[in-house]
Protein backbone atom coordinates (compact mmCIF):
# COMPACT_ATOMS: atom_id res chain seq x y z
CA UNK A 1 0.00 0.00 0.00
CA UNK A 2 1.19 3.51 -0.85
CA UNK A 3 0.66 6.07 1.93
CA UNK A 4 0.33 9.86 1.79
CA UNK A 5 3.67 11.75 2.05
CA UNK A 6 4.58 13.03 5.51
CA UNK A 7 3.43 16.59 6.12
CA UNK A 8 0.54 16.45 3.64
CA UNK A 9 -3.15 15.90 4.23
CA UNK A 10 -6.16 14.76 2.21
CA UNK A 11 -9.26 16.95 2.23
CA UNK A 12 -11.99 14.33 2.37
CA UNK A 13 -15.43 14.82 0.75
CA UNK A 14 -17.18 15.18 4.11
CA UNK A 15 -14.85 18.09 5.04
CA UNK A 16 -14.57 19.94 1.73
CA UNK A 17 -17.58 22.10 2.53
CA UNK A 18 -15.46 23.84 5.21
CA UNK A 19 -12.96 24.86 2.54
CA UNK A 20 -15.73 26.05 0.24
CA UNK A 21 -17.20 28.12 3.08
CA UNK A 22 -13.90 29.92 3.74
CA UNK A 23 -13.05 30.35 0.05
CA UNK A 24 -16.50 31.80 -0.67
CA UNK A 25 -16.11 34.27 2.21
CA UNK A 26 -12.70 35.26 0.81
CA UNK A 27 -14.07 35.85 -2.69
CA UNK A 28 -17.02 37.86 -1.34
CA UNK A 29 -14.75 40.07 0.77
CA UNK A 30 -12.07 40.63 -1.87
CA UNK A 31 -14.82 41.75 -4.26
CA UNK A 32 -16.02 44.25 -1.66
CA UNK A 33 -12.47 45.59 -1.17
CA UNK A 34 -11.78 45.73 -4.92
CA UNK A 35 -9.14 42.97 -5.12
CA UNK A 36 -8.89 40.71 -8.19
CA UNK A 37 -7.53 37.18 -8.30
CA UNK A 38 -4.08 36.36 -9.71
CA UNK A 39 -2.87 32.80 -10.28
CA UNK A 40 0.83 32.00 -10.64
CA UNK A 41 2.59 28.66 -11.29
CA UNK A 42 3.17 26.14 -8.52
CA UNK A 43 6.91 26.13 -9.36
CA UNK A 44 9.26 28.94 -10.34
CA UNK A 45 12.95 29.35 -11.12
CA UNK A 46 14.86 28.92 -7.86
CA UNK A 47 16.62 32.26 -8.36
CA UNK A 48 13.32 34.07 -7.77
CA UNK A 49 13.19 32.89 -4.16
CA UNK A 50 16.92 33.31 -3.55
CA UNK A 51 16.70 36.97 -4.57
CA UNK A 52 13.21 37.72 -3.31
CA UNK A 53 12.71 35.74 -0.10
CA UNK A 54 16.37 35.98 0.96
CA UNK A 55 19.28 33.56 1.28
CA UNK A 56 19.50 34.03 5.08
CA UNK A 57 15.90 32.96 5.75
CA UNK A 58 14.95 29.54 7.09
CA UNK A 59 12.72 29.07 4.05
CA UNK A 60 15.61 29.31 1.60
CA UNK A 61 18.23 27.65 3.82
CA UNK A 62 16.22 24.70 5.06
CA UNK A 63 12.70 24.42 3.70
CA UNK A 64 12.50 24.74 -0.08
CA UNK A 65 11.58 21.86 -2.36
CA UNK A 66 14.16 22.41 -5.11
CA UNK A 67 14.87 20.13 -8.07
CA UNK A 68 16.61 20.11 -11.46
CA UNK A 69 14.23 19.79 -14.39
CA UNK A 70 15.00 17.86 -17.60
CA UNK A 71 16.60 20.97 -19.05
CA UNK A 72 19.03 21.07 -16.11
CA UNK A 73 17.36 24.20 -14.70
CA UNK A 74 16.91 24.65 -10.96
CA UNK A 75 13.20 24.86 -10.09
CA UNK A 76 11.47 25.28 -6.73
CA UNK A 77 7.93 24.56 -5.58
CA UNK A 78 6.77 27.92 -4.30
CA UNK A 79 7.25 28.24 -0.53
CA UNK A 80 5.13 31.43 -0.41
CA UNK A 81 2.98 33.44 -2.79
CA UNK A 82 4.35 36.99 -2.85
CA UNK A 83 7.55 36.45 -4.87
CA UNK A 84 5.64 34.78 -7.72
CA UNK A 85 3.16 37.66 -7.85
CA UNK A 86 6.05 40.16 -8.00
CA UNK A 87 7.63 38.19 -10.86
CA UNK A 88 4.30 38.20 -12.72
CA UNK A 89 3.84 41.92 -12.02
CA UNK A 90 7.15 42.67 -13.76
CA UNK A 91 6.90 40.13 -16.57
CA UNK A 92 3.36 41.08 -17.61
CA UNK A 93 3.86 44.85 -17.41
CA UNK A 94 1.23 45.29 -14.71
CA UNK A 95 2.92 48.53 -13.66
CA UNK A 96 1.15 50.08 -16.66
CA UNK A 97 -2.23 49.42 -15.06
CA UNK A 98 -4.04 52.06 -12.99
CA UNK A 99 -2.64 52.21 -9.47
CA UNK A 100 -3.09 51.02 -6.85
CA UNK A 101 -3.23 47.47 -8.19
CA UNK A 102 -5.03 45.17 -5.78
CA UNK A 103 -4.66 41.39 -6.14
CA UNK A 104 -5.29 38.24 -4.14
CA UNK A 105 -4.45 34.56 -4.51
CA UNK A 106 -5.47 31.18 -3.16
CA UNK A 107 -2.62 28.75 -3.68
CA UNK A 108 -0.83 25.68 -2.35
CA UNK A 109 2.65 26.38 -0.94
CA UNK A 110 5.40 23.91 -0.05
CA UNK A 111 7.93 23.98 2.79
CA UNK A 112 10.05 21.08 4.00
CA UNK A 113 9.75 21.53 7.74
CA UNK A 114 8.74 19.47 10.75
CA UNK A 115 4.96 19.00 10.55
CA UNK A 116 3.15 20.64 13.45
CA UNK A 117 -0.36 21.47 14.47
CA UNK A 118 -1.68 23.68 11.65
CA UNK A 119 1.63 23.62 9.78
CA UNK A 120 2.09 21.13 6.94
CA UNK A 121 4.71 20.63 4.23
CA UNK A 122 1.98 21.32 1.71
CA UNK A 123 -0.49 23.87 2.91
CA UNK A 124 -2.79 26.39 1.31
CA UNK A 125 -2.52 30.13 1.55
CA UNK A 126 -4.75 33.11 0.99
CA UNK A 127 -2.71 36.19 0.20
CA UNK A 128 -3.29 39.88 -0.53
CA UNK A 129 -0.99 42.07 -2.64
CA UNK A 130 -1.46 45.83 -2.98
CA UNK A 131 0.94 47.61 -5.35
CA UNK A 132 1.58 51.27 -6.06
CA UNK A 133 1.07 53.18 -2.80
CA UNK A 134 3.64 54.30 -0.24
CA UNK A 135 0.88 55.72 1.95
CA UNK A 136 0.09 54.28 5.38
CA UNK A 137 -3.55 54.05 4.30
CA UNK A 138 -2.55 51.12 2.09
CA UNK A 139 -1.07 49.32 5.10
CA UNK A 140 -4.30 49.76 7.02
CA UNK A 141 -6.36 48.74 3.98
CA UNK A 142 -4.83 45.25 3.99
CA UNK A 143 -4.85 44.99 7.81
CA UNK A 144 -8.54 45.91 7.89
CA UNK A 145 -9.31 43.34 5.18
CA UNK A 146 -7.60 40.62 7.23
CA UNK A 147 -9.47 41.60 10.39
CA UNK A 148 -12.81 41.77 8.57
CA UNK A 149 -12.32 38.28 7.12
CA UNK A 150 -11.30 36.76 10.45
CA UNK A 151 -14.29 38.36 12.16
CA UNK A 152 -16.70 37.17 9.46
CA UNK A 153 -15.36 33.65 9.90
CA UNK A 154 -16.21 33.92 13.60
CA UNK A 155 -12.63 34.33 14.84
CA UNK A 156 -12.98 37.24 17.25
CA UNK A 157 -10.48 36.45 20.02
CA UNK A 158 -7.57 38.06 18.20
CA UNK A 159 -4.64 40.29 18.97
CA UNK A 160 -3.10 42.49 16.26
CA UNK A 161 0.65 42.95 16.77
CA UNK A 162 2.40 45.61 14.69
CA UNK A 163 5.96 46.84 14.27
CA UNK A 164 8.04 48.87 11.84
CA UNK A 165 11.41 47.34 10.89
CA UNK A 166 12.63 50.39 9.00
CA UNK A 167 13.91 51.09 5.51
CA UNK A 168 17.40 50.26 4.15
CA UNK A 169 18.63 53.66 5.38
CA UNK A 170 17.78 53.25 9.07
CA UNK A 171 18.27 49.48 8.96
CA UNK A 172 22.05 49.96 8.70
CA UNK A 173 22.38 51.51 12.15
CA UNK A 174 20.00 48.97 13.65
CA UNK A 175 21.90 46.05 12.08
CA UNK A 176 25.14 47.40 13.55
CA UNK A 177 23.53 47.66 17.00
CA UNK A 178 22.27 44.06 16.70
CA UNK A 179 25.72 42.82 15.69
CA UNK A 180 27.27 44.54 18.69
CA UNK A 181 24.63 43.11 21.05
CA UNK A 182 24.49 39.53 19.77
CA UNK A 183 28.25 39.47 19.35
CA UNK A 184 28.48 39.22 23.14
CA UNK A 185 26.64 35.87 23.01
CA UNK A 186 28.47 34.03 20.24
CA UNK A 187 29.05 31.05 22.50
CA UNK A 188 25.30 30.74 23.20
CA UNK A 189 23.76 31.42 19.76
CA UNK A 190 22.65 28.47 17.61
CA UNK A 191 24.82 27.71 14.52
CA UNK A 192 22.26 29.27 12.18
CA UNK A 193 22.21 32.53 14.14
CA UNK A 194 26.02 32.63 14.19
CA UNK A 195 25.86 32.77 10.39
CA UNK A 196 23.10 35.37 10.53
CA UNK A 197 25.20 37.54 12.84
CA UNK A 198 27.44 38.54 9.94
CA UNK A 199 25.03 38.30 7.01
CA UNK A 200 21.70 39.55 8.40
CA UNK A 201 21.47 39.98 12.21
CA UNK A 202 17.80 41.00 11.94
CA UNK A 203 17.00 37.34 11.21
CA UNK A 204 18.20 36.36 14.71
CA UNK A 205 15.06 38.04 16.09
CA UNK A 206 13.01 35.49 14.15
CA UNK A 207 14.86 32.43 15.50
CA UNK A 208 12.71 29.76 17.18
CA UNK A 209 15.52 28.20 19.26
CA UNK A 210 14.68 28.81 22.98
CA UNK A 211 18.20 30.04 23.88
CA UNK A 212 18.19 32.56 21.04
CA UNK A 213 14.69 33.72 21.93
CA UNK A 214 15.80 34.40 25.49
CA UNK A 215 18.86 36.37 24.37
CA UNK A 216 16.77 38.39 21.88
CA UNK A 217 14.45 39.63 24.63
CA UNK A 218 16.99 42.29 25.64
CA UNK A 219 18.22 43.13 22.12
CA UNK A 220 18.10 46.71 20.78
CA UNK A 221 14.63 47.81 19.65
CA UNK A 222 14.19 48.73 15.99
CA UNK A 223 11.78 51.56 16.81
CA UNK A 224 14.67 53.43 18.44
CA UNK A 225 16.54 53.49 15.13
CA UNK A 226 13.84 54.57 12.69
CA UNK A 227 14.61 57.48 10.36
CA UNK A 228 12.19 60.44 10.21
CA UNK A 229 10.27 59.05 7.22
CA UNK A 230 9.78 55.66 8.85
CA UNK A 231 8.71 57.27 12.11
CA UNK A 232 6.11 59.35 10.26
CA UNK A 233 4.85 56.29 8.41
CA UNK A 234 4.63 54.31 11.64
CA UNK A 235 2.65 57.04 13.39
CA UNK A 236 0.35 57.43 10.36
CA UNK A 237 -0.34 53.67 10.31
CA UNK A 238 -1.29 53.76 13.98
CA UNK A 239 -3.47 56.83 13.50
CA UNK A 240 -5.49 55.16 10.72
CA UNK A 241 -5.89 52.01 12.80
CA UNK A 242 -7.16 54.26 15.60
CA UNK A 243 -9.55 55.93 13.15
CA UNK A 244 -11.03 52.53 12.23
CA UNK A 245 -11.22 51.47 15.87
CA UNK A 246 -8.87 48.53 15.26
CA UNK A 247 -7.02 47.72 18.48
CA UNK A 248 -3.35 46.78 18.26
CA UNK A 249 -0.27 46.06 20.31
CA UNK A 250 3.16 47.41 19.39
CA UNK A 251 5.56 44.46 19.38
CA UNK A 252 9.16 45.47 18.49
CA UNK A 253 10.26 41.81 18.22
CA UNK A 254 8.11 41.10 15.14
CA UNK A 255 10.32 41.00 12.02
CA UNK A 256 8.54 38.28 9.94
CA UNK A 257 10.41 35.38 8.37
CA UNK A 258 11.10 36.82 4.92
CA UNK A 259 13.87 39.21 3.93
CA UNK A 260 11.77 41.30 1.56
CA UNK A 261 9.86 43.04 4.37
CA UNK A 262 10.56 46.72 5.04
CA UNK A 263 8.67 49.21 7.19
CA UNK A 264 5.34 48.01 8.58
CA UNK A 265 5.04 44.37 9.67
CA UNK A 266 2.07 42.84 11.47
CA UNK A 267 0.56 39.60 12.76
CA UNK A 268 -2.89 38.54 13.92
CA UNK A 269 -2.55 36.07 16.79
CA UNK A 270 -5.14 33.69 18.20
CA UNK A 271 -4.68 31.72 21.44
CA UNK A 272 -7.05 28.98 20.32
CA UNK A 273 -4.37 26.67 18.88
CA UNK A 274 -1.59 27.09 21.44
CA UNK A 275 1.92 28.27 20.69
CA UNK A 276 1.45 28.31 16.91
CA UNK A 277 -1.12 31.06 17.20
CA UNK A 278 -0.32 33.35 14.27
CA UNK A 279 -3.21 33.11 11.82
CA UNK A 280 -2.15 35.96 9.52
CA UNK A 281 1.11 37.81 8.91
CA UNK A 282 2.21 40.50 6.52
CA UNK A 283 3.64 43.94 5.97
CA UNK A 284 5.43 46.16 3.48
CA UNK A 285 7.94 45.06 0.84
CA UNK A 286 8.74 48.23 -1.07
CA UNK A 287 12.01 46.87 -2.48
CA UNK A 288 10.91 43.39 -3.61
CA UNK A 289 10.13 44.36 -7.21
CA UNK A 290 13.53 46.03 -7.65
CA UNK A 291 15.26 43.07 -5.96
CA UNK A 292 14.04 40.74 -8.69
CA UNK A 293 14.72 43.06 -11.60
CA UNK A 294 11.81 45.49 -11.86
CA UNK A 295 11.44 49.22 -11.37
CA UNK A 296 10.77 50.79 -8.00
CA UNK A 297 7.30 49.84 -6.82
CA UNK A 298 5.88 50.03 -3.26
CA UNK A 299 3.81 47.08 -2.08
CA UNK A 300 2.07 45.73 1.00
CA UNK A 301 0.19 42.54 1.73
CA UNK A 302 -0.27 39.46 3.90
CA UNK A 303 -0.50 35.66 3.87
CA UNK A 304 -3.03 33.53 5.74
CA UNK A 305 -2.89 29.72 6.04
CA UNK A 306 -6.22 28.02 5.36
CA UNK A 307 -5.42 24.86 7.35
CA UNK A 308 -4.67 27.00 10.38
CA UNK A 309 -7.86 29.00 9.87
CA UNK A 310 -9.91 25.81 9.83
CA UNK A 311 -8.16 24.58 12.98
CA UNK A 312 -8.87 27.83 14.85
CA UNK A 313 -12.49 27.81 13.73
CA UNK A 314 -12.97 24.19 14.81
CA UNK A 315 -11.45 24.83 18.25
CA UNK A 316 -13.66 27.89 18.66
CA UNK A 317 -16.73 25.84 17.62
CA UNK A 318 -17.45 28.29 14.83
CA UNK A 319 -20.05 27.33 12.23
CA UNK A 320 -18.91 26.53 8.70
CA UNK A 321 -22.44 26.90 7.40
CA UNK A 322 -24.39 23.96 6.02
CA UNK A 323 -23.24 21.31 3.61
CA UNK A 324 -25.10 21.32 0.30
CA UNK A 325 -27.17 18.25 1.10
CA UNK A 326 -29.43 16.38 -1.27
CA UNK A 327 -32.84 18.01 -1.69
CA UNK A 328 -34.69 15.02 -3.11
CA UNK A 329 -34.06 11.34 -3.77
CA UNK A 330 -36.03 9.45 -6.44
CA UNK A 331 -36.23 5.73 -5.56
CA UNK A 332 -37.27 3.74 -8.66
CA UNK A 333 -38.70 0.20 -8.82
CA UNK A 334 -38.18 -1.58 -12.15
CA UNK A 335 -36.21 -0.87 -15.31
CA UNK A 336 -38.68 1.52 -16.95
CA UNK A 337 -39.04 3.44 -13.70
CA UNK A 338 -35.24 3.78 -13.54
CA UNK A 339 -35.30 5.60 -16.89
CA UNK A 340 -38.06 7.96 -15.73
CA UNK A 341 -36.27 8.53 -12.42
CA UNK A 342 -33.02 9.27 -14.25
CA UNK A 343 -34.80 11.78 -16.53
CA UNK A 344 -36.60 13.39 -13.56
CA UNK A 345 -33.34 13.82 -11.63
CA UNK A 346 -31.70 15.27 -14.77
CA UNK A 347 -34.49 17.87 -15.09
CA UNK A 348 -34.33 18.75 -11.38
CA UNK A 349 -30.56 19.24 -11.55
CA UNK A 350 -30.96 21.37 -14.68
CA UNK A 351 -33.08 23.70 -12.55
CA UNK A 352 -30.51 23.98 -9.78
CA UNK A 353 -31.92 21.38 -7.41
CA UNK A 354 -29.61 18.83 -5.76
CA UNK A 355 -31.20 15.50 -6.66
CA UNK A 356 -30.11 11.87 -6.51
CA UNK A 357 -31.30 8.47 -7.71
CA UNK A 358 -30.01 4.92 -7.50
CA UNK A 359 -26.95 3.92 -9.54
CA UNK A 360 -26.38 0.50 -7.98
CA UNK A 361 -29.67 -1.38 -8.48
CA UNK A 362 -30.44 -1.41 -4.76
CA UNK A 363 -33.72 -2.55 -3.26
CA UNK A 364 -36.21 0.16 -2.32
CA UNK A 365 -35.45 -0.41 1.35
CA UNK A 366 -31.72 0.01 0.73
CA UNK A 367 -32.35 3.13 -1.37
CA UNK A 368 -34.40 4.77 1.40
CA UNK A 369 -31.73 3.89 3.93
CA UNK A 370 -29.08 5.45 1.68
CA UNK A 371 -31.20 8.59 1.14
CA UNK A 372 -31.48 8.99 4.91
CA UNK A 373 -27.72 8.55 5.39
CA UNK A 374 -26.82 11.27 2.87
CA UNK A 375 -29.31 13.67 4.45
CA UNK A 376 -31.91 13.96 1.70
CA UNK A 377 -34.74 16.30 2.60
CA UNK A 378 -37.41 14.57 0.49
CA UNK A 379 -37.89 11.11 -1.00
CA UNK A 380 -40.17 9.88 -3.76
CA UNK A 381 -40.72 6.17 -4.47
CA UNK A 382 -41.37 5.66 -8.17
CA UNK A 383 -43.11 2.38 -9.02
CA UNK A 384 -45.29 1.17 -11.91
CA UNK A 385 -48.53 2.50 -10.37
CA UNK A 386 -46.99 5.94 -9.76
CA UNK A 387 -46.01 6.17 -13.41
CA UNK A 388 -49.40 4.97 -14.71
CA UNK A 389 -51.36 7.36 -12.45
CA UNK A 390 -48.82 10.20 -12.69
CA UNK A 391 -49.08 10.48 -8.88
CA UNK A 392 -46.31 10.18 -6.30
CA UNK A 393 -46.00 10.51 -2.53
CA UNK A 394 -43.52 13.21 -1.59
CA UNK A 395 -42.13 12.28 1.84
CA UNK A 396 -40.42 14.77 4.15
CA UNK A 397 -37.63 12.77 5.77
CA UNK A 398 -37.47 15.01 8.86
CA UNK A 399 -41.17 15.25 9.72
CA UNK A 400 -42.26 11.96 8.02
CA UNK A 401 -45.15 13.87 6.46
CA UNK A 402 -46.34 12.65 3.04
CA UNK A 403 -48.04 14.61 0.31
CA UNK A 404 -49.55 13.28 -2.90
CA UNK A 405 -48.65 15.31 -5.97
CA UNK A 406 -48.57 14.88 -9.73
CA UNK A 407 -45.21 13.64 -10.97
CA UNK A 408 -45.24 16.46 -13.53
CA UNK A 409 -45.58 18.99 -10.67
CA UNK A 410 -42.56 17.66 -8.75
CA UNK A 411 -40.22 20.41 -9.93
CA UNK A 412 -42.58 23.25 -8.94
CA UNK A 413 -43.35 21.59 -5.60
CA UNK A 414 -39.65 21.23 -4.69
CA UNK A 415 -38.86 24.79 -5.78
Amino acid sequence: MIFIPKGTKDVLPQNSYKWHFIENKIRELTDEFGFQEIRTPVFEHTELFLRGVGETTDIVNKEMYTFMDKGNRSMTLKPEGTAGVARSFIENGLANNPMPMKMYYLTPVFRYEKPQSGRLREHHQFGIELYGSYDAKADVEVISLAKTLLNRLGINELELNINNIGCPTCRKDFSKALQDYFGQYKDKLCPTCLERLEKNPLRILDCKVPECIEIAKNAPIVLDYLCNDCQKHNKATQSYLDALGIKYKINPLIVRGLDYYTGTVFEFVSTAIGSQGTVCGGGRYNNLVTEIGGKEMPAVGFGMGLERLIMVMEKANVSFGQENLCKIYIAPIGEEQYKIAFKTVYDLRSNGIIAETDLMNKSVKAQLKYANKIGCEYVVVLGENEVINNKVLLKNMATKEEKEIALDDLLNEIK
